[in-house]
This record gives C-alpha cells, structure tokens and sequence, in this order.
C-alpha cells in the first residue's frame, strides 16, 4: 500500500508542475493518473485484486463519492432544484434516466444470460450515470447551445444521488456473502436507510448552512474557516448518518441541497451578497484530489479486466450503454420540448461517464462474492469509463462538429409579406 501511495503523490505532484502545458496538449489529469495507474497495475499485477477488494480502498471510495454527491449538489446553477430549466432536466433525470437502466437490464439479459437481475441492475447503474471529468471541455464548447450544456450539466450533477438509493438496494439484494436476499428483505433494509439519510443529511446541510450564515453576520468567520466547514459538512453527514444506520451517500446528497439552499436564500430574500465562490475552492480542489486517486484505481482496473479478458457479451453491452440505451431514452423523454432534433441528439451524444461510474465499479467489486458476478461488475465499469475517454474525450470534438453545423441555407428568394430578417452569430 505504501508503494501504491508513493506513486499516486508523485504522479500528482508532476502533473502539478506541468498541467498548464498539458492542458494546452489537451492532456489532463484524469488521462495521466489512469496512465500511472496502468504501468503500476502492469508491474504489480499479482496484487491488483487484493488492493481493489480491500476494505481501505472500500472506505476511500465511499468518502470519495459522499464528497463528490455533496459538491454536485452544490454546483448547479440558476437557484432552482433542476436549475435554469427544471422541466428539460426533469426530463432527462426522471424519464430517460430510467429508461436507460431499463434497457441496459433488459439488453444484459440477452447479452449475459448468466447473470442473476440484481447483478445486471448493479450494472446497469454503473454504467448508465453521466459525469464530465473525461470530457470537461464539453460544458464550455460555445458551438454546443446553452440549454443544451445546462441540461448536461444538471444531469450529470443529480443522476449519481438519484441513483445511489436504487444501487444500494442492488447491493443489498445481491448480498455481500452467498446468501443473497429477498427482494421485500433488501427492500426492508435499503427504506429505512434512505429515510435516514433524507433526515440527517437535510438537518446536517440546513444546520450548518443557517449556523453559517449567522457566523458570517456577526462577523466571527474568516475565510480559511469557512472553507473549513463547508470541506467537512459532507462527511458531518455521512459519517453521523453511518452511524445510526443510513444510506451516507444519500444523505451527502440531500445535504448538499440544503445547504446550497439555506446558505444562498439571505441573498436572495435580502438582496444581500452572495456567498463566496472561494468559500467551496477548498472542497473543490479536495474533490479533485480525490478524484486522481479514483482515476489512478481505473488505470490498475484496467490492467485487471484485460489481463483476466473480457467477454464479448460486456462488451456489447457497455458499447450500447453509451451509444443507443444512451441516445434512444433521451429522444423519447424530449418529444414535444423545445429541443430541435439536432439538440436532443446533443443530449443523448455528450454522455460521459467518469468518476462516478468508477466508485459504482470499485464498491459493487468489493461488495459482491469474489467470482463471476464482482468481475462482471469491475469490466462492466472498466470498459464504460475507458469507451467514454475515447468517445467524449478524444471523439468530442467530432461528435459536436458534426451536431453544431448548421444545415445549408436555402437559396435567397424574395421575402415574404409582413417577415424579415434576422442576422445570426456564427456558431464558432
């Protein structure tokens, strides 16, 4: 472990140095961790399932996603629940989303008969929420419409906290020994956990958040501390939400919104400043932080899931999860919106998947029995992220070349009675 923490600081500390000259090669650091991750994973192969299937890289990943849910719900925009157009993101969120996990169930039956319903629903939410670390440069493409990178945006800012009750309950059901359980037992241990987690992570978010705000009034806080608590309220909430038996991701979650909410309505209701940015900068660069560290674990998955080989049926299924199970739920979910076609296909074309399918991966890897059904789940994760580095990282720039152009306009004729023009700026 010793060793593995050597080469993770000091891949960290050289892209350090030189990130501004990589990031104009458009070279970032998720694709330099997931690199050291693979030449480390290539020399210390034997090692590899044993560091994965620990329980430290068990709770690592568990802090990582409680941090990464409460900054998501932190981040979004516009002041709403679903942000500056809360009906498209319903749509996405609660339509197409599901639809999604549907058909990625229903598409692995065919494709991994094998496998019971509750390992391919694991799967299926592994593989199906969106997150933009493989491709960030895609939320400030000007050539891709505004509403079209909001939606984007709060999508893949909500999917993994409204996912995270359904992969819970999965995990349950599937147990974590050779005695899986019913699905009225799963059911009865994952509601009591959710409502748990509802409960604490508001009160927890709501709490500091209001606590935060008088503090900030009567002029007790400075910036180094408020950054401080903003960095420690998710994991106030998860670990007191642990510790009386609730779902911690859940309750990260519904923190983050609560807070969000409180901290911000003394500018709204009083036309008082608003909160600091640098108050969440942070939990942002610890967000990040954390987040090589999960894109170093893929790199070591990688080397894994192609040592052992991957079946065919895997594949097939991860390459539709990110093409048509993708593209087809977000059609039928925007009939009758305000979306062109050429938009909504945007929306079903830009899903990358990321750290959160990651942590999905490496939870459902360690939680499952040793054998078929965990090393399912881990090339299922493995062959997802790694097929969305190539197509939303390296293949962006193509997909929205080809969604952003405009059709050829039509010969200039004479005007119609009663119209005019309009000049329209390039699209870039």
């Amino acid at each position: 472990m010793i060793f593995v923490l050597i080469v993770i600081t000091a891949a960290v500390a050289g892209w350090s140095l030189v990130a501004g000259r990589l990031e104009r090669w458009h070279v970032r650091a998720p694709l330099v961790l997931v690199l050291t991750g693979a030449i480390t994973g290539v020399f210390t192969q034997s090692h590899l399932a044993a560091t994965m299937n620990s329980e430290v890289a068990q709770h690592v990943a568990e802090v990582i996603l409680a941090v990464l849910l409460f900054v998501d719900a932190t981040e979004l925009p516009g002041g709403r629940l679903f942000g500056h157009d809360p009906g498209s993101a319903a749509r996405a969120l609660l339509v197409a989303m599901p639809l999604s996990l549907l058909m990625t169930v229903l598409l692995g039956m065919w494709l991994l008969p094998g496998l019971p319903l509750v390992v391919l629903l694991l799967i299926a939410c592994i593989v199906v929420p969106t997150d933009f670390a493989p491709a960030e440069t895609l939320v400030r493409d000007r050539r891709i419409p505004e509403k079209v990178r909001s939606v984007l945006n709060v999508e893949s800012g909500y999917n993994d906290g409204i996912i995270s009750p359904l992969f819970l309950f999965a995990l349950i059901l599937a147990g974590s020994t050779s005695q899986p359980r019913t699905p009225m037992e799963a059911l009865g241990t994952a509601g009591p956990f959710a409502v748990k987690a509802l409960v604490v992570g508001g009160v927890v978010g709501a709490l500091v958040a209001w606590l935060m705000n008088l503090a900030d009034r009567a002029d007790w806080t400075t910036g180094q501390s408020r950054r401080a608590l903003v960095l420690i309220t998710p994991l106030l909430a998860y670990t007191s939400t642990v510790a009386v038996d609730g779902n911690g991701f859940v309750a990260a979650f519904v923190c983050g919104i609560a807070f969000r909410y409180v901290r911000q309505a003394p500018a709204r209701r009083h036309g008082a400043p608003a909160p600091a940015a640098s108050d969440f900068q942070l939990i942002e660069d610890t967000n990040s932080m954390l987040t090589m560290v999960m894109w170093f674990f893929f790199g070591n998955a990688v080397v894994l899931a192609l040592s052992e080989g991957i079946g065919w049926g895997t594949l097939v299924l991860c390459v539709a999860a990110l093409t048509v199970v993708r593209i087809l739920p977000i059609l039928f979910a925007f009939l009758g919106s305000r979306f062109s076609w050429r938009e909504r296909l945007m929306v079903g074309a830009l899903g990358p998947r990321g750290t959160t399918s990651i942590v999905f991966g490496l939870l459902a890897f360690n939680a499952l029995p040793l054998g078929p059904y965990a090393d399912t789940a881990l090339d299922a994760m493995t062959l997802a992220v790694l097929g969305s580095v190539l197509l939303h990282g390296g293949g962006s720039r193509a997909i929205t070349r080809l969604l952003a152009a405009e059709p050829s306009p039509a010969p200039p004729g004479p005007a119609l009675p009663g119209t005019t023009e309009s000049a329209r700026p390039p699209t870039g």
